[in-house]
């Protein structure tokens, strides 16, 4: 009866609960309810910050039932190095994947059936198991190696299988989901036997529970009354706080006979307590409390409680029975329930903190411990730790992991120095002795590596006595930290790494060999109670062992956790407190919060802390910026700390870090740059730091202090090298003047010894020098060189400055020698300017001023500055003579590729038809056409496939692909030339020419001079041919890709310029003959039916085309009309080849006739024996070149009768070859 009474006060406490909704009592707990899988909707992952430990055996439990027949995922974890499980099948079939290999079971499950499907695995047993309904169903041998263990922090999913995206993110994948429903999913750390998983239906899974706080969807999961599952055994782990509620009378009471008596007065009946372990007992409290209840008693946890001996934080663990057994869920609920109340006895208030009480169904232990009913005896006292239990990483519950019931102290830590060899080249061999090192002693549960240091020792090594060279063996230093959970002995430990070090590692060609061990037992400190005030709040870390991750519950949201690391230094074998882990914390504070804060002495650095962190969380993408208020707040708030006092070195480096941060988002910093420039150079002034010198670095920024003697200052160089920008810069420093920059440095300064001159008077020997350097030019926008329209300079360097403490120099006799390499290296013709940064200049604002600095080129790549005062110096390029735009760089090059392409087609269609076709190829002309033809398919075709060629970046290919470019492109023009010289021949000295085997002599001239040329470049520097990215070709070789082409500008000039310009002089001159000729013709035959306008037309573009006039607007393509000449020659050039076969084969009637003899049919076919046919004969050989015929005897024709001998026309005419 009393049962009854008590399973019904359970159920009237879970329905009220149900009912109220009341959120600080709602239990998580999925048990009693299902996910249901209708299609692709719904989406069950494991929560980001619930992390899977690396497991060496495991049992996985789920309960499914299946509605439809398809491929099917019941669950699927994934985990990067190898990790990967998974069950699924295909309809009846059961399949499991671990470590890439399938299990298959079939007729396993069939459709609208709840299966509780369990999975068992032991790396140690090389065992795999399936369980359907409790009953054993396979065993599979697996795990050649013994030690294999499945992968830690993977993403697990249900109901759908899944990958992880190129940003880490979980992507469901399709084709294989769950078209059904699952009612229970949990994990183990340990094989379970099949009695163990017969008699343990209802214990949730001490890796991953059935519980929503570790699971996120898009989906709510459904009641089922059918699913409810009754257990008796339950652990209860919670922080409570003991507060005086009035002047404490006696305080010599166990907390855990405290905490048993407030258990037994709240439970009911029929809840037993059992086992009651209390640990971590403070006066102060390390757990966020949302509690109203406490809160009037304790308005900030953070604090201390109080003085008296009664106020008390600490952690218990209590396993509770539950008899009979009852509904998960709804025991669940109740305790809840009773525990979020605030219990007073007698002088005491006792609170468990909400989000701390996790309720948890058990295993049923293996021999029942007798029932403690509700007694006001004292149970036997347990324990009490009086240091924090050793915890390791955050388990999966999202709770610290259990404690034990004995006091439990520090680990036992080793710290091993090893001298080895290794032979073999492996790509990385630190990776492998490191692999090494691990394999050899992380053997079981027991032993850790940590904290590897490898250092190659460069040079000679001694080995057994012997010289050995790097070549063939190298030797290494390591030093490593050995963790081992304090199970055995130092003596036995000691033996263990000794015996395990010293064993000779062979693996192919790698051989590792230890020369010396050395193995000391270190006892570090433990990391004291610190308090720790952030931006997400106050946090006080409990004093911790080394090695161990404290955590604590976030401010906001509270269901997250923060994180922090007690580290060894592996060095110096001390302890410290890593910087806290806040990434799942939300901020408390904004950037505007700041105009709130009053920054003083004491507080200064905190400020600059605060700082720091509000900008890398506002600006944790670079595609976030600060808004204009937020910008002058930060500004402001960094200006009032270095103006208040003097900054360390920390501070200093944090106030970098913050400038650099913003310098690296897309934040406008032109309003507040002088503001910025000033209190960065105030600071570097104001420092105080012990040492000579201090660097401070940050992605784009660099600074150098140096404290120098006055009456020993020689000189000072400082250089910077910077890789990247997202890369802390190099900084070297030099006490001595160097004129020659230092080597691999992309900015230098030297300060003659003349400076010494400029030193502030005073009593002390010491003055400051400060350097800086600026990989960005974002706090130096003048605003007249960004007004494009204004002028044409544009920064082509990085920025370096130097100042001394309290002095202005200016005027120096001898000048200070600024070294700048260039971003764009210049080409002949540019001018750069060295020049400095004016604050004056732009009505204060800012503005470069090249006054007081000489500007020396050292080469394509660097200028040296000499001026004569100290400041920011940078080097400006001259743009207004730089090649053209980007844009028209990319049109210009589609337009090239696109009409050679075309040219390229139809200087092949022109060459079959002359080929094909005899009657068209008897006369000189046609002959001289078909040379010139193949001559611009080459070029066409070479320019289309260079770049393709040089992709493969082998040299010798891409010194052959630019010489034949460059003979292609000389017989072109020299084709061009011939052409010119058969028409002056042909129209002008028409008469009584007679020129033995002219077409040969053409031919050799034609093929041969270009032949000539290339071949004495490749003799004297086949270097002068290369690849390269163009920044200035002339139209059709403008290209942003490798090219292969002439490097050597002394060649290009004497082999293409001038030859090309030679070839185009002589066309000219032959072209302008010609119309005179036609002209002079005109005047003395008139006849009646003169040549119309189209005509004329047609032959001058005609004869411009055959001497690749054209090509002469590569000369005249500079000044205003530049970019517009560009885009003439760029198409007119590249289509050469198509309009080649548009004047001399589409637009000539003998071609058209040829076509339609040969090529067409039915009525549009021409008879071989039509008139044209029979009127081309087939005379003897000529003895002069041209007949008198070639002219025709009615001169009113002049035109057309010139540009047809010209073009090869004349079918009326053949001479012999």
């Amino acid at each position: 009866m009393n049962s009854f009474r008590s399973l019904s006060s359970l159920a009237l406490i879970s329905l009220c609960l149900q009912i109220l909704g009341s959120t600080a009592s709602a239990s998580t707990s999925m048990w009693g309810k299902k996910l249901v899988f209708k299609g692709p909707r719904c989406t069950w992952q494991l929560q980001p910050d619930v992390v899977l430990p690396a497991l060496k055996e495991l049992t996985v439990c789920i309960l499914l039932r299946r509605t439809h027949d398809s491929q099917w995922t019941g669950f699927d974890y994934r985990a990067p190095g190898g990790g990967h499980m998974a069950l699924g099948g295909r309809s009846a079939q059961l399949e499991v994947w671990l470590f890439g290999l399938k299990h298959s079971l079939k007729g396993g499950l069939t459709l609208n059936t709840w299966y509780s499907v369990c999975v068992t695995w032991s790396s140690h047993a090389q065992r795999l198991r399936m369980y359907i309904n409790g009953g054993s169903e396979y065993e599979a041998s697996v795990n050649p190696l013994p030690y294999q263990q499945l992968a830690p922090n993977g993403t697990l999913t249900l109901g759908k299988s899944h990958h992880i995206n190129i940003n880490g993110e979980v992507q469901p994948e399709t084709g294989k989901d769950l078209l059904g429903e699952i009612g229970g999913f949990r994990m183990w750390d340990r094989e379970w036997s099949a009695d163990e998983l017969g008699g343990q239906s209802c214990a949730d899974g001490d890796v991953v529970r059935w519980d929503l706080q570790q699971w996120k969807s898009n989906c709510l999961p459904e009641p089922d009354n059918g699913l409810q599952c009754e257990w008796s055994s339950y652990k209860i782990k919670m922080w409570t706080s003991m507060v005086p509620s009035t002047e404490p009378e006696n305080c010599s009471s166990s907390l855990e006979e405290v905490t048993r008596n407030w258990l037994q007065s709240i439970f009911p009946g029929n809840i037993y307590v059992q086992k009651v372990i209390v640990s971590s007992p403070s006066q102060t409290c390390r757990v966020v409390n949302d509690s109203a209840a406490l809160s009037a008693q304790q308005p900030q946890e953070s604090r201390a409680l109080s003085n008296s001996t009664c106020d008390k934080c600490f952690r218990c663990e209590v396993n509770a029975n539950v008899v009979p057994a009852a509904e998960v869920a709804v025991v669940q609920a109740s305790i809840l329930s009773l525990l979020n109340s605030t219990f007073s006895n007698d002088f005491l208030n006792l609170t468990a903190y909400p989000n701390s009480i996790s309720i948890l169904p058990m295993e049923e232990p293996a021999v029942s411990e007798p029932l403690q009913p509700i007694s006001t005896e004292a149970p036997a006292s347990v324990p009490t730790q009086s240091l924090p239990a050793r915890p390791t990483n955050m388990s999966t519950t999202g709770e610290p992991q259990d404690l034990n019931e004995t006091v439990v102290g520090p680990d036992t830590f080793f710290r091993v120095n090893l001298t080895l060899s290794m032979t073999g080249s492996p790509t990385k061999p630190e990776e492998v002795i490191e692999k090494w090192f691990k394999e050899q002693l992380e053997v079981n549960d027991t032993i850790i590596v940590l904290n590897v240091i490898i250092k190659e020792i460069v040079g000679r090594n001694m080995v057994n006595g012997l010289m050995i060279f790097n070549g063939q063996q190298k030797q290494y230093n390591c030093i490593f930290n050995v963790q081992e959970y304090n199970i055995n002995t130092v003596a036995e430990i000691t033996t263990f790494i000794h015996a395990a070090l010293t064993a000779k590692f062979v693996n192919n060609s790698i051989t590792i060999q230890t020369t010396e061990v050395i193995i000391k037992h270190i006892m570090p400190a433990n990391c004291l109670e610190e308090n720790t005030s952030t931006i997400y709040g106050e946090y006080i870390w409990p004093e911790s062992f080394p090695q161990v991750h404290q955590e604590m519950g976030c401010k906001k949201p509270k269901s997250q956790r923060a994180f922090r690391l007690c580290k060894l230094n592996v060095e110096t074998d001390m302890t410290r407190w890593v910087d806290p882990d806040m990434k799942n914390c939300k901020p408390l504070v904004t950037i505007s919060d700041l105009n709130n804060i009053t920054v003083t002495t004491g507080n200064a650095a905190g400020v600059v802390d605060m700082i720091k962190d509000l900008i890398d969380v506002q600006l944790d993408d670079s595609e976030n910026e600060l808004s204009s208020s937020e910008l002058g707040s930060v500004v402001d708030k960094l200006r009032e700390v270095v103006h208040i006092s003097s900054t360390t070195p920390a501070v200093g480096a944090n106030i970098v870090n913050i400038v650099a941060n913003i310098l690296h988002s897309k934040t406008d910093l032109t309003s507040v740059a002088s503001i910025v420039l000033n209190l960065t150079d105030r600071m570097g002034n104001n420092m105080d730091f012990e040492d000579e010198s201090v660097s401070i670095t940050a992605p784009l920024l660099a600074m150098s202090l140096i404290n120098v003697h006055c009456n020993a200052f020689s000189g000072l160089t400082f250089g910077v090298s910077s890789v990247a920008p997202t890369l802390h810069p190099k900084i070297f420093l030099n006490q001595n003047f160097e004129s020659d920059p230092l080597p691999d440095t992309d900015a230098t300064i030297s300060l003659p010894s003349d400076l010494y001159n400029y030193f502030p008077p005073g009593d002390t020997n010491m003055t400051r020098v400060q350097f800086q350097f600026f990989a960005t030019n974002g706090l130096f926008q003048d605003s007249f060189i960004n007004n494009a329209t204004q002028t044409s300079w544009k920064l082509n360097s990085y920025i370096v400055s130097a100042s001394i403490n309290n002095s202005v120099v200016r005027n120096l006799t001898d000048r200070v020698v600024v070294t700048l390499s260039h971003h764009t290296a210049i080409k002949a013709g540019d001018k750069v300017q060295c020049m400095f940064w004016d604050f004056q200049k732009n009505r204060g604002h800012g503005g470069w001023n090249s006054r007081g600095c000489k500007t020396r080129s050292i080469s394509d790549y660097q200028t040296s500055c000499l001026c004569d005062h100290l400041t920011h110096f940078a080097v400006l390029l001259d743009v207004s003579r730089t090649s053209i735009g980007e844009a028209d760089s990319q049109i210009l090059t589609v337009i090239s590729y696109l009409g050679c392409g075309i040219s390229a087609i139809f200087l092949g269609i022109t060459l079959l038809t002359y080929l094909a076709f005899e009657k068209l190829r008897r006369d000189y002309p046609s002959k001289i056409l078909i040379n010139l033809s193949a001559a611009l398919l080459g070029l066409c075709m070479l320019f289309l496939l260079n770049s393709w060629i040089s992709s493969f970046s082998n040299y010798g290919l891409c010194i052959a692909t630019a010489a034949t470019l460059h003979y292609f492109l000389l017989a072109s023009f020299t084709w061009m030339g011939l052409e010119a010289v058969h028409m002056y021949l042909a129209l002008v000295k028409v008469f009584n020419i007679y020129v033995p085997s002219y077409i040969l002599k053409f031919c050799a001239a034609g093929w041969g001079i270009p032949l000539v040329i290339v071949s004495l470049v490749l003799a004297i520097d086949k270097d002068a041919y290369g690849s390269t990215v163009p920044e200035e070709t002339a139209g059709m070789f403008k290209s942003t890709d490798q090219f292969c082409w002439l490097q050597n500008d002394v060649y290009f000039f004497v082999t293409v310029v001038s030859f090309v310009l030679l070839i185009l002089l002589c066309n000219v001159s032959v072209f302008v003959v010609v119309l005179i000729q036609i002209r002079h013709m005109r005047n003395n035959k008139q006849s009646t039916s003169s040549p119309n306008s189209l005509q004329d037309l047609r032959a001058v573009a005609s004869l411009t085309v055959l001497l690749g006039l054209t090509w002469s607007m590569g000369f005249f393509s500079f000044g205003p009309g530049r970019v517009a000449m560009m885009y003439l020659f760029s198409i007119f050039n590249t289509l050469q080849g198509f309009f080649v076969f548009l004047f001399h084969c589409l637009m000539k009637e003998n071609v058209r006739k040829q076509w339609k003899i040969h090529l067409c049919c039915g009525r549009f076919r021409l008879s071989d024996y039509s008139d044209w046919s029979r009127s081309v004969t087939v005379g003897g050989k000529k003895n002069h070149l041209v007949n008198s015929d070639s002219v025709a005897s009615n001169e009113t024709f002049a035109i057309r009768k010139i540009s047809d001998s010209s073009t090869g026309s004349a079918p009326n005419h053949h001479q012999g070859a």
